[in-house]
């Protein structure tokens, strides 16, 4: 656990802030006001055996971040609340039996938030927890982009586009500001991928949809495939519903091109002459690029494109040869502000500003709940 100094803003709330994988569970305890968060603390556990240990993991991380006073408020990321849950909520006996529904739509995540609920409930009973949304930031899609061309009543029983990475989204767009994005494009690169066009700060296009796996290739995600893929192996392969969900989450997207899933080694073996490794690569960029045109396309034209997560943020390489790739676009970058992490990497001839930001989901949970406490619940 790490410590800064407190803020001193006497009309702050103290929130801790989980954050749930099925293999890690990473925390922060932020004071959080009127004119903004600080971090004041962070802990986390690592390389958990299996979603089953979550639960002992979160109150681990969460008896740290609380060793010396109770928080105001827990908040937690949920990467999905179904159809029905697209706002921060306050976390009750109802909301919770919702959530528990909505484990049907995000296996991989909601199991693992939820274990952290029940882990703070606990430990301290009398804390308010507030689940945050990563699907809510895209709540704001046009039906032509949400809806997906099946049969409207499956449209109605929540089988559409909801979008992820929404906590991200939306620091991104309070970090830079919406006036400054203008008609852009972030690019949220990390071991789950996905690209969001924005438009006056609201999400207007988002390549990931019904989960998290679909959208572009991502470490072990598949992102899209033609659905006949599918259908040819449970049909003739003898694939259930488990093999298929095993194959598009856990044997896809780069691990399968390339042979790993870290963009960071998969660089590394591309420079000593590993063809799968720079196929793998080359995949990936291309995609990411042929995104980014397609939501230019979308919002009529591109002023912005931002980098973000772990991959855009530290991968030099892979900013390059995306870039490269949307020169007709203007796009132009500078190498020695792209070598340096710079927080413009484009050049001063580029018609189209590109941004390096070093997102912070945890602030953007810090805040929801404060806003959630002090405005009563949504």
């Amino acid at each position: 656990m790490t410590e800064d100094a407190p803020a001193g803003d006497p009309a702050g709330l103290e929130v801790v802030c989980l954050n749930c994988g099925s293999s890690s569970v990473k925390g922060a305890r932020y004071r959080v006001g009127p004119s903004g968060e600080r971090r004041l603390a962070d802990a986390a556990v690592e390389s958990i055996a299996s979603v089953d240990h979550v639960g002992d993991a979160a109150a681990s991380v969460f008896s740290a971040l609380a060793a010396h006073s109770a928080p105001d408020a827990v908040g937690h990321r949920f990467v999905h609340g179904g159809p029905t849950l697209r706002q921060p909520v306050m976390v009750d006996d109802e909301v919770l039996a919702t959530l528990h529904e909505a484990v049907a739509f995000a296996p991989l995540h909601v199991p693992a938030a939820l274990a952290a609920v029940e882990a703070v409930r606990a430990r301290a009973p009398a804390v308010p927890q507030v689940a945050c949304f990563d699907t809510a930031f895209h709540a704001t899609l046009p039906e032509a982009q949400w809806r997906l061309p099946i049969p409207r009543a499956l449209a109605d029983a929540g089988v559409h586009r909801y979008g992820f990475h929404g906590l991200s989204y939306e620091y991104v767009v309070r970090a830079v500001g919406a006036r400054v994005l203008g008609r852009a494009v972030v690019a949220h690169l990390g071991n789950g991928a996905s690209l969001c066009a924005i438009a006056d700060g609201r999400s207007v296009a988002t390549s990931m949809g019904f989960t998290p796996t679909g959208g572009i290739p991502m470490g072990t995600r598949s992102g899209d495939l033609d659905p006949g893929v599918l259908v040819h192996l449970a049909r003739d392969a003898g694939y259930d519903a488990d093999r298929l969900e095993r194959l598009v989450d856990y044997e896809s997207g780069l691990l399968a091109l390339g042979g790993v899933s870290d963009m960071q080694e998969l660089l590394e073996r591309r420079g000593s002459g590993d063809e799968a490794a720079a196929f793998a690569v080359e995949v990936f960029c291309t995609r990411v690029a042929m995104e980014i045109g397609a939501y230019a396309t979308c919002l009529g034209s591109l002023e912005t494109v931002v980098f973000t997560a772990g991959i855009g943020e530290r991968a030099v390489a892979v900013r390059a040869e995306v870039c490269a790739r949307l020169a007709h676009l203007g796009v132009r970058l500078d190498e020695d502000r792209n070598e340096a992490n710079a927080a413009v990497i484009s050049d001063d001839a580029s018609i189209v500003t590109v941004r390096v930001v070093h997102t912070d989901e945890d602030a953007v949970i810090a805040r929801q709940t404060r806003a959630l406490l002090v405005g009563g619940r949504s």
